[in-house]
């Protein structure tokens, strides 16, 4: 990766931060700071990312499946697609012999690489030549194959399936799969429970979070292989839920801080991200140094008098992009274009408007995380501000919903999705705007399926999100895994919807981390998990279990209900406390902790008990 340039703490930063805290709504105000913007990136000095990458590794894959179709031709089956190369061992190499190699992600027939797989899916085929005395030969790949990898790894492609023809005679110790993948513990986490779609769903949404780190950064599948911060919000996420590292999604925020993409939302993205590196690590060493930029971040430059912004009417400013190290920006809602259920595109977005919204209320927490009381209520009168504007402006009083912007008279699945998975919803009005998004079913990519089952868990809908998850349809994960056959997450949910897809795309892998923060429930309650939040949402599912890996330690819940009771067990690691929350059935319930009644306080159709102490724990609710 190349080298990147950050700002040193030095005198400019005080400046900086002084002019960005002087922007008003609009006026003369704003004008000069627009003006005086302009001149920061001049006196900018050049530094680096905080975050060290480690080392990528490599591991060796025997295939699960080998044949011999005629002879001398061979199938390989490797079990599941990752990115990485092709090594033959041959015990009496032929000299001048040329054996022909086929590698691909997907089949065209039964034990057949498709050589026409179509799209951004992956296909290769070369030729090895043969030597007297040379028993190993890596199988050569395209030179695109080299972006982002390092020499001593070389050139990957992703695939799955391999062929080789006019071969002598093999078996499968011949034959081996070279992975590239960023450090990756397999048994820091795990799910399993009553439903086995949602246990395959999980196995391969976790196999992607591996796979897809062969960059040493989160990127965006093969085709392009770069970073963009909705991929990365999602990979992130699915990341703390899967392994133990920390470092790979703070090089990658951090990159992208720096290297920022071109949509709107995105932008915003990466103070969404600054939140939970912190809340997961409670290490505020990169939000210290990147605080300023994302103070930018947040758009407020571009706020109106009443808190909105447009990045259409008017222009971004040159000074504005320059603060945010990108010339243009553009709205973007959803991607594909054609998955954003109709959503008109107004210049004041009401999409654009809730990550806005939330961006501004988190810049207000991390202000205060950075003690900067200024700061912080500058931030928390900003979001409240915008906050009263979306829902008086960007609301239908009539229809109970959110239209598309405004001036709109549209109401979009994104117009009432988005605004209800950030918590932006008055408590008044979260049924009518939940009803709708659920009626809306799964009119969204698998980008936007991410806050829709946030949403949809989020207002005790985890029924319906988890029979969207595993719909028979071709909008779910298991049309992924059972129809299309793929091993690692989807660009899209069909090449029908995106017809230059690829078979590796994190951001599609959003169960990585729906599964363990809403079915089982964890999620950090103070910085660095040292307060967890244990609120299991299973639905109707017979049971559940799994763990997951904090900064803390191991943290692990199994739950089982019937019509009678509902029990959970935790394991809360040392040096934390617990919140704990089980789902009220009756107003008659009974809670216990370890085999002694408690007291429990009601909220939201929970029980809650806290603070619960380290340890292995069981909690009985009786109906």
């Amino acid at each position: 990766m190349p080298r990147m340039n950050y700002r040193q703490q030095n005198e400019s930063m005080p400046f900086a931060g002084r002019l960005n805290r002087q922007v008003a709504g609009s006026g003369l105000r704003k004008t000069l700071y627009i003006m005086l913007l302009a001149v920061i990136p001049a006196i900018l000095m050049a530094g680096e990312i905080i975050v060290k990458q480690l080392p990528l590794r490599q591991e060796r894959i025997t295939p699960a499946e080998i044949k011999e179709k005629v002879p001398g031709h061979y199938f390989i089956d490797f079990g599941q697609a990752r990115f990485a190369g092709l090594e033959l061992t041959i015990a009496k190499p032929e000299a001048g012999r040329k054996i022909i190699a086929h590698m691909g992600e997907a089949l065209s027939a039964p034990a057949t690489v498709d050589r026409k797989p179509g799209g951004s899916v992956r296909y290769w085929t070369a030729e090895i030549a043969l030597e007297a005395g040379k028993t190993k030969y890596v199988v050569p790949l395209r030179r695109q194959d080299e972006r982002l990898m390092p020499k001593e790894i070389g050139p990957v492609m992703p695939f799955r399936y391999a062929e080789l023809d006019n071969a002598p005679p093999l078996d499968r110790k011949d034959v081996t799969q070279v992975a590239a993948f960023y450090p990756f513990d397999e048994k820091a986490s795990d799910f399993k429970c009553s439903d086995p779609d949602l246990v395959a769903i999980w196995a391969m949404c976790k196999h992607t979070m591996k796979a897809t780190s062969f960059g040493a950064v989160f990127v965006d599948g093969d085709r392009e292989r770069k970073p963009y911060e909705a991929d990365a919000y999602i990979n992130q996420l699915g990341w703390y839920s899967c392994t133990d590292d920390f470092t790979l999604p703070r090089y990658s925020h951090e990159y992208l801080i720096l290297h920022p993409t071109w949509p709107t939302e995105w932008i915003l993205f990466s103070v969404l991200m600054a939140r939970e590196d912190y809340r997961y690590t409670g290490d505020s060493t990169s939000l210290k140094a990147f605080y300023e930029d994302l103070k930018a971040k947040t758009l407020i430059a571009l706020e109106r008098e009443d808190g909105l912004i447009s990045t259409v009417q008017p222009p971004v400013p040159k000074a504005v992009g320059d603060s945010i190290h990108i010339g243009k920006i553009r709205d973007i809602v959803d991607w594909p274009a054609g998955e954003r259920d109709g959503c008109e595109m107004k210049p004041i977005n009401t999409v654009v408007n809730a990550f806005h919204c939330r961006a501004l209320q988190i810049m207000a927490e991390l202000a205060a995380v950075m003690q900067k009381p200024d700061d912080e209520k500058r931030f928390r009168s900003a979001s409240e501000k915008a906050l009263n504007s979306l829902n008086r402006k960007l609301f239908d009083p009539a229809a109970g919903l959110y239209v598309d912007g405004e001036g709109s008279r549209h109401s979009s699945l994104h117009a009432n999705m988005f605004p209800l998975a950030l918590g932006l919803v008055p408590i008044e009005r979260r049924g009518k705007v939940a009803a709708f998004v659920k009626s809306r079913g799964m009119a969204c990519s698998v980008y936007g399926a991410q806050f829709l089952m946030d949403a949809l868990f989020d207002q005790g809908m985890a029924d319906h999100a988890l029979a969207l998850m595993k719909a028979d349809g071709d909008r779910s994960w298991t049309h992924m895994i059972k129809r299309v056959g793929t091993t690692v997450a989807l660009e899209a949910w069909d090449s029908k919807y995106k017809p230059n897809l690829d078979w590796n795309h994190a951001w599609g892998a959003a169960p990585a981390n729906i599964l363990p923060r809403k079915v089982l429930g964890i999620e950090p309650l103070k910085p660095g998990f040292a307060e967890i939040l244990i609120q299991p949402r299973p639905g109707s599912l017979n049971w559940a279990e799994g763990y997951v890996p904090t900064r803390a330690g191991r943290v692990a819940v199994r739950l089982d209900q019937d019509a009678k009771a509902f029990r959970l067990k935790v394991e809360i690691p040392a040096g934390a406390a617990a919140r704990i929350g089980v789902p009220k059935g009756t107003a008659g319930d009974t809670v216990s902790l370890d085999g002694k009644p408690v007291k429990a306080t009601e909220s939201d159709g929970y029980l809650f008990i806290e603070p619960v102490a380290a340890g292995t724990h069981d909690v009985l609710v009786r109906r």
